[in-house]
Formats: structure tokens, sequence, C-alpha cells
């Protein structure tokens, strides 16, 4: 009776009470947010680029990279000038190249006084031995800056010079410079063009005028109280935020949180049909889409934590990063999006305002034709999508190598092509300078072990402060080469065998070699877990064995399929020079867990429809409910992502295109054809071992197997 009374819009009186719970709600957002905006200006202010907070925790790179920083001098920035004319240097270029240096070491000169004892013998110019080339190093102390500040004013100080002259500034720190001038302002111009983005493909999906602005609200107060979060936390607990994932925050809240309310939209679009009260509408809504997204959160939610299992700071202190970005989604879409839609009422979908009616008739529309199309071909719907995914997965066998620090850049700053020039006129100093640390004593013993190492062109002493010496090594080959992590895994070698020394190696090199060789075993131990987090959230969702583990393996065979398709393109179409190190385990973790989202969003609706249908009508009647809706959220997904291959940097255009282009593989293809055509291939055994699993025997009077099912529902 009760329900009888909602739906013909005579709702009961503990109803009415509750109409001041949606103003409670929104009351209390607009509190929250009165406290969280103005923190989650301030998380721009603790972001970080220093490498000793991306580097892996325990590798000997990063160890030196603390010393170096906490020693007077060790922290000096490096750069390296390189004078060159094609005609060969004459009198004018030489002397030149001489004043630039006296006026820099004027400028910014060192800061202790065995530096500047150093100095004394004479600038450290070296000609090329083609007569084509000069060059000099030049240690800034980071007192006067870091190097996203200095490395302007630096290049300034050497623009006076003789016609024909041409001058490179390179070195570690230009590098670094000029990769901070990449992601300078990059927070604002990605969280405007996904704004944009995702405005427009609301408005797009709806058609209505007004529709798309309630998400947008929505989500735009969770990306910015994740924001705030995210700054209490780096203050509360010292995790570590840097640029790049700073800006996937943004993405995932925004490409998460929009997928939430496609889903609870395309309910409530449902229950309005059948409920006259828009909060009894919305209550049912809830109670059809909330334990969906809940799972689709807490299945992120989990893989993300995962991540701090890595070694690799940058990758572990994206885990409760993102964790509490998709946190404040769901919370938002939950709570404060419904609570706007009741107040604002039906006339928000206008002009298709969805209208009460207790005859609504259903209609197949596209995806009810498409799952009859899939039924009646189901074989022929699954070896086709496998043929699909299995020709994309050939990509795989392009070019999968590790991408070099100075092939990050789409356009190639003077930074990196400064070490090409380098590389052309001094060969003997191909690559970046090893640094080596070791104490005072032994220095003579490590230096004469490292110049009798293989590989290494130079290596002279430094300093000493603070109980430890440094030592400067230049190997012969180009950076990021495997000939040159030979020779750094050479000197290690060699130095380690020096009891006592306490002698340790590092640099950029280094660095890049050890941040490799963490990613390939976070990857061992980061994905299994994933794989096994998420395929518990399955299990406990579906209280089933069977389709959890068939769809964690069309999950498996997707990313394959993304990943080799996306290969492809970077190798061929696009002419990158290789994968950047941390590309394939973040799209791993997003495809893995943000493709399940799309399996929960179907297979929590099949489940739902079969204790009603039986399996077979229940996966197309799912397919039909959801399938729009899933495409859209793909669509808006995809989007999001795809906003990073927008930016200037290589890294970003591959997690941003491969995540793009997986989702819509995943959505388009995956979840709306292979799916469905395996779970009618396989029927109720889909469900085992839970009672939906079992045969019923149909029972006197013709009634059909589904109306078993809905009895066995009844009775659970």
């Amino acid at each position: 009776m009760a329900v009888d009374a909602v739906s013909s819009g005579e709702v009961p009186p503990g109803r009415l009470a509750g109409r001041w719970v949606p103003w409670l709600v929104i009351g209390l957002w607009v509190v929250l947010a009165a406290v969280m905006v103005p923190l989650s200006g301030k998380l721009s202010s603790v972001t970080t680029d220093k490498a000793v907070d991306a580097l892996p925790a325990s590798a000997e790179s990063t160890k030196v990279a603390v010393l170096e920083d906490s020693l007077p001098g060790g922290e000096d920035n490096t750069f390296v000038f390189v004078y060159h004319r094609a005609g060969g240097l004459t009198y004018n270029d030489r002397a030149a190249v001489g004043r630039h240096y006296n006026a820099l070491a004027k400028r910014y000169p060192p800061k202790t006084a065995a530096a500047a004892e150093e100095d004394d013998d004479g600038p450290p110019i070296r000609p090329s031995h083609d007569g084509k080339a000069m060059m000099f190093t030049l240690e800034v102390n980071t007192a006067y800056g870091p190097p996203e500040e200095i490395v302007g004013p630096v290049r300034d100080a050497a623009k006076d010079r003789p016609a024909g002259l041409d001058l490179e500034v390179t070195g570690p720190a230009a590098i670094d410079g000029d990769l901070d001038a990449v992601f300078d302002g990059i927070d604002l111009q990605v969280f405007l063009t996904t704004v944009i983005v995702v405005t427009v493909l609301l408005i797009l999906t709806y058609r209505s005028p007004v529709l798309w602005f309630v998400p947008l609200v929505a989500v735009g107060a969770a990306a910015l109280t994740s924001m705030a979060t995210v700054y209490l936390l780096v203050k509360g607990f010292g995790i570590v935020v840097d640029n790049q994932n700073s800006a996937l925050l943004t993405i995932l809240v925004f490409g998460v949180g929009t997928d939430y309310a496609l889903l609870l939209i395309a309910r409530y679009r449902e229950t309005l049909h059948h409920h006259n009260n828009v909060r009894v509408a919305m209550i049912h809504a809830l109670r059809g889409a909330a334990p969906a997204i809940v799972a689709s959160a807490a299945t992120v939610i989990a893989g993300l934590l995962c991540l701090l299992a890595a070694d690799l700071n940058s990758i572990s202190g994206l885990g409760p990063i993102g964790a509490a970005g998709i946190l404040c989604a769901l919370v938002a879409m939950l709570t404060l999006f419904p609570a706007m839609l009741v107040v604002l009422g039906r006339w928000i979908f206008w002009p298709a305002i969805p209208r009460f009616s207790t005859t609504l008739q259903e209609k197949p529309g596209l995806w009810g034709r498409l799952g009859a199309a899939i039924n009646r071909r189901r074989w022929v719907a699954t070896l086709g999508s496998l043929a699909i995914l299995g020709v994309l997965a050939v990509g795989l066998t392009g070019n999968t190598g590790a991408l070099r620090e100075q092939d990050q850049f789409l356009d190639p700053p003077e930074s990196v092509t400064g070490f090409t020039v380098l590389r052309q006129h001094f060969p003997e100093l191909g690559g970046q300078p090893m640094t080596i640390y070791t104490r005072p004593a032994y220095q003579q013993q490590i230096l004469d072990i490292v110049k009798r190492t293989p590989g290494v062109a130079q290596a002279s002493p430094g300093q000493s402060s603070g109980g430890w010496t440094d030592i400067s090594v230049f190997p012969t080959d180009a950076p990021d080469t495997a000939a040159e992590y030979d020779t750094i895994k050479r000197v290690r070698t060699a130095v380690h065998t020096v009891t006592g020394a306490e002698a340790i190696v590092g640099g950029p090199s280094a660095e890049n070699l050890d941040t490799e060789t963490t990613t390939s075993r976070d990857e061992k131990l980061v994905i299994p877990l994933v794989l096994a987090v998420v395929l518990i959230v399955l299990g406990l969702l579906l209280r089933a064995v069977v389709a959890p583990l068939i769809l964690m393996a069309t999950v498996i065979v997707s990313f394959a399929a993304a990943f080799g398709g996306s290969v492809f393109v970077f190798d061929t179409i696009l002419g990158f020079k290789g994968l950047d190190y941390s590309v394939p385990l973040l799209a791993f973790l997003f495809l893995v867990a943000l493709g399940v989202d799309y399996n929960i969003f179907l297979t929590s609706r099949a489940r739902e429809e079969t204790a009603r249908l039986g399996t077979r009508d229940g996966m197309l009647k799912a397919l039909s409910a959801t399938g729009g809706v899933i495409t859209s959220a793909g669509l808006v997904l995809a989007a999001t992502f795809a906003v990073l291959a927008s930016l200037p940097l290589v890294m970003l255009i591959e997690v941003g295109f491969l995540v793009a282009f997986g989702v819509l593989l995943d959505a388009l293809l995956v979840r709306s054809i292979l799916v469905p055509a395996i779970t009618l291939l396989i029927d109720r055994r889909i469900w085992w071992p839970s009672r939906l699993s079992r045969p019923t025997a149909a029972p006197p009077g013709g009634r059909h197997a589904h109306t078993d099912n809905e009895q066995l529902a009844l009775q659970r």
C-alpha cells in the first residue's frame, strides 16, 4: 500500500519530513566548500619536482641526492656551456668564451672556500679536438634559486657574443629548468581544459541547456575538495606530490566523478517514470545505482592503494593522492549531486522531461537491438571481438624500450639539443657526469680504481666537506644508453670493493638507471597485487567465482590490446623513441581499475535482472539499460585522459593516449559485445557457485523459467 501510495503521488507523512534533507546536504557542502576551497589553492605550493622526492626510496642514487642536499656546496646546479662554430672557432670566439666564464663566475661565486680555491687554478674551459667548439661547466649554488628560476638569467648572461658563434646551455640543471617550464601552470591548464571537455560532452550527451551544469558543479566541488584533502595529507603525513601526480588527480576526479553522475542520472531518469515524487524516485535510483558506484570506487581506491607497495616515490605517492580524489568524488556524487537534482525537480531535464506513467512501455532501442544480434550470433561476437583485440596486441612487438630523459620533450629545448652538440664535438665526454661520494681518506684509491674502469673517459676529485668527498666521472657513451648504464654498473661494482670507503654512485643517468630497475621490480609486485584486489572486489560484489575470473581475463586482454595499439601509434605514427618508465604501470593501473568500472556497471545490473528474468534475458536487459550510459561514461573518461595528450611532454602524451584508447576499447567493444556474448554462451554457469547458477524446474501451468528465478530471488 505504501509503495502504491508513493507511486500515485500520495506520499506518506514520514516522507514529507524528509523534504529538508536535500537542503541540509547542500548547506553542509557550502560550509565544507568555504573551508576547503581556500586550501585547494595551496596545493601548488607543496608540489615538488626535486629529484630526491621522485627517486626510488632505497636506490643508491637517492642516497647520493640526499647527501648532496645535506652538504655545503653539494646541492649545486650544474650547467654546461657549449660554444660552437661550423667553420671553426676564431680568436674573438675564444675571447668571448673567456669573458662569459669570468662574468658568470663573478655573478655566481662559489659558496665554499674549497670551491673558491679550485677556481684559482684558472677557467676550466675545454676546447674540442676538432677546433670547432669550446665548453665549460658552471656550478651554481641553489642559494641563488632553483633551476627553473636561474636557467633563464644564466642563458641571458651569455647572449653577447660574436655573430655566428652558437651556444647551447645544457647540463642536468638546464634540463631540470626546461622540464619545470613545461609544468609551469600545468595544474590550471589541465583543470580548465578538463572542465571545458566535460562540459561539451555533457551538453552533447543530454542535449539539455541546463542539466549539464548540475554534474559539473558537483564534480567541480569534488575536485576542489580533493585538492584541499591532498594538501592536508601533505602537511600532516609528508606525502610527496609532484606536478605529474597533481595533474593526474584532476583527471581522475573529473573523469570518474562524471561517470558516477552519468550512471546515477540514467537510473534516476528510469525511476522518475515510475514515481511521481522526485525524492522517492531519487531514493530508488540510489538504491539501484549506489552499490555499483560504491563497488566501482572501492575497486579504484583499492587498486591505487596498492601503489603504496612501490619503491619509486613518485609512483607510491600517487596511491594516497588518487585514493583521496576518488573518495571525494564518491562522496560528492552520492550526496551533493542527488540533493541538487531533487531540489531542482523534473524540469532540470528540459526539454526531454521524464513523465510519471503507470503504463510506460519500454522500447528496444539501439542497445536492445544490439543485444538481440549478439544473442543470435554469440560465437561470431565472441571470436570476432577476440580477433580484433588479438590484432591490436600484435603492436606489443614494436618499440617498448625505455625513453631517454632527453627524448621526453615533444619539442626538444636548448638543454636537449645541447647534449647532441656536446656529443658531436666532445665524444670523449658523451654521457652525463656521475657523482661519487666517498670518505676523504679513500678518495685517491677510489679515483685510481674509477679511472681504470672500462667506459670511463675522465674522473676528477672535488671538494671535501662534512666527512665526505666527491668525485666527478664522465662516461664515454651517450646519456641513458645501455652502454652508459653498463659503465655505471661497473663503476659501482668497482668502488664497492673498497672496504671502509662507503662509496656511493649517483648522478642523472644513475638516477634514471635506478628508476628503471625499481620500476621493473614495482611492476612485478604491484600488478599481481592490483589483480588480486580487483578480483576480490568483483567476487564480493557478484557473489560468484566464474564471473569475476572471466571479467578479469577480459580486462587483461583489453589492456594488452590497448597497449599494443598504442605502441604502434607511438612508434610508427608519432615517432616516439620509447616508452617512459612509468607508463606501463600507470596505464595498467588505470585501465584495469577504471575498466572494471564498466564491468561492475554492466554485471551488477545483469545480476539484479537475472534474479528476475534469468541469465539470458537478464544480460540482455542489463545491456539495453546500461549500454548508453557505459558508452557515454567511456567517452567522458577517455576525453578527460586525452587532455594529457595536449601537453608538450612525451610521458604525459603516452599515458593520456594509452588510457583514453584503452577506455574506449573497453567501453565500446569489450563491455558492449565481448562480455555479453561470453555470458550468453556460458549462461547461468557464469554465476557459479551462487544460487543463480542452479537450474530450476518449470512449475505446472507453463510458467517461464524467469519466474522461477524471481521466486528464488524472493526466497533469498
